[in-house]
């Protein structure tokens, strides 16, 4: 599967599983100095990809770059995940941002570009961003206008055990949120835990009531709820009602509230050694899954969360997110060059290969081996509809918001209306 660092969850999969630090380089802050007395230019390049084999293929490409452009410099700066996010917050409030940035979109990038800190790429990037695949640009456009180039797009999904679903007479993965139920009964009835969920991050619970908002709302309305400030339409308590509903079931691992995602014990390793027959999650699952546990092989599929019967949502929209670059206001043209050069298929056809990232750019596509993975780049392609993490989505204590309040619906200490009602009240503090 490659590195998962390169995802915004699989960053956060592979930092527990593989106990990442601060490996690269320490970061100074603040911008460049440009152009140097000999003619050279320096660009610095923040970004999270601490993990191999991403690590040591990013740092090629810098060397790549600086082969093809003699006259420029790459200083990479390399951060695991939470620090990064951490130095980034106190250079925000500085005013100066590193020339090239990792970022995440959304909610957190519209407040880098409300302070006027990041270059529009618009007009730079014509014509070749053009063609890059155009679900993974949705969540780095603000106003219409472009703040950053993706190269990688993922989605959230089913990833399950078809030995465990034939044993108990699942003969295809379900396509309504009826039929998830009643397959979920089924495994039940074998003795098969249906579903692990590592209930103490939260954030994997936070994938259901949000696919689920978006099933019986449309894919739409989940930012509109944020904009109007009001999570509390009956769309949304009957996301939360739907939810109820499967925690009910008790799906469950033993002990999942107390479950860490990518522990020895977590959620992807009761997926990875069989003892749960469904997780859902990020493209980064299957190398997780094997890491924290056996894996599964040829044994894993996947398949998109089901459809709401009599919702407004299609089963073609997709939850999820993925990585892009952005440039601080001023940024040399070199860190332009630099973009460019990132997104062209002969450098996303290494990253394919070599770190398991989903292709932005088409051509690249054909560098994709393993079928599950096909699969999910079969729904992006194919995706009427998008949504961004809620967490990167909404600004950050909305975000947390969401995790929290979904987390004691599953608790049973939250009913869905206390959901909604929770939800609405810290966006409107927030805005």
């Amino acid at each position: 599967m490659g590195d998962p660092a390169l995802s915004r969850r699989g960053f956060l999969a592979a930092s527990a599983a593989t106990g990442l630090g601060m490996t690269a380089l320490s970061g100074c802050g603040g911008d460049s100095d440009g152009g140097s007395s000999d003619g050279t230019t320096t660009i610095e390049w923040w970004n999270i990809s601490t993990t191999e084999p991403a690590h040591t293929v990013w740092a090629q490409l810098a060397k790549k770059f600086e082969a093809q452009n003699p006259k420029v410099k790459v200083k990479i700066v390399q951060m695991e995940n939470d620090a990064y996010k951490s130095k980034m917050t106190a250079l925000i409030a500085s005013g100066k941002l590193p020339d090239i940035f990792h970022t995440w979109g959304g909610g957190v990038l519209k407040q880098q570009v409300d302070a006027g800190l990041v270059e529009d790429l618009t007009d730079k990037t014509k014509p070749w961003a053009d063609d890059l695949l155009k679900v993974s640009k949705e969540a780095y456009l603000i106003d219409d206008k472009v703040y950053g180039i993706p190269f990688d797009i993922g989605m959230i999904g089913f990833w399950y055990n078809k030995a465990l679903f034939k044993q108990a007479g699942i003969t295809e993965p379900p396509t309504t949120w009826a039929a998830f139920l009643e397959a979920v009964s089924k495994l039940k009835a074998k003795n098969i835990t249906p579903i692990a969920l590592a209930g103490k991050e939260k954030w994997p619970g936070m994938y259901y009531w949000a696919y689920l908002a978006m099933r019986t709302a449309g894919a739409s309305a989940l930012q509109k709820a944020y904009d109007d400030k009001d999570f509390t339409g009956p769309e949304f308590v009957q996301a939360g009602a739907h939810l109820k509903d499967l925690v009910a079931l008790q799906p469950f691992q033993k002990g999942f509230l107390n479950a860490a995602y990518s522990t020895p014990t977590g959620q992807a390793a009761s997926v990875g050694n069989g003892k749960a027959a469904m997780e859902l999650m990020g493209q980064w699952a299957p190398q997780v899954e094997a890491d924290a546990g056996k894996g599964l092989g040829k044994d894993l599929g996947f398949f998109p969360f089901p459809a709401v019967d009599g919702g407004k949502g299609a089963i073609t929209e997709v939850f999820g997110g993925g990585g892009a670059h952005a440039l601080r206001r001023g940024a040399p043209q070199a860190a332009v060059d630099f973009l460019k050069f990132f997104a062209s298929e002969a450098t996303d056809l290494e990253l394919v290969k070599k770190t398991g990232t989903l292709p932005v750019v088409p051509g690249a596509e054909s560098a994709i081996s393993d079928p599950n993975l096909k699969a999910v780049q079969a729904q992006l392609n194919a995706a009427t509809g998008f949504q961004l993490y809620l967490d990167q989505a909404y600004a950050p204590a909305v975000g947390q918001e969401v995790n929290d309040s979904v987390a004691a619906l599953i608790a049973g200490s939250k009913s869905p209306e206390q959901v909604a009602q929770s939800i609405t009240k810290v966006t409107k503090e927030e805005q």
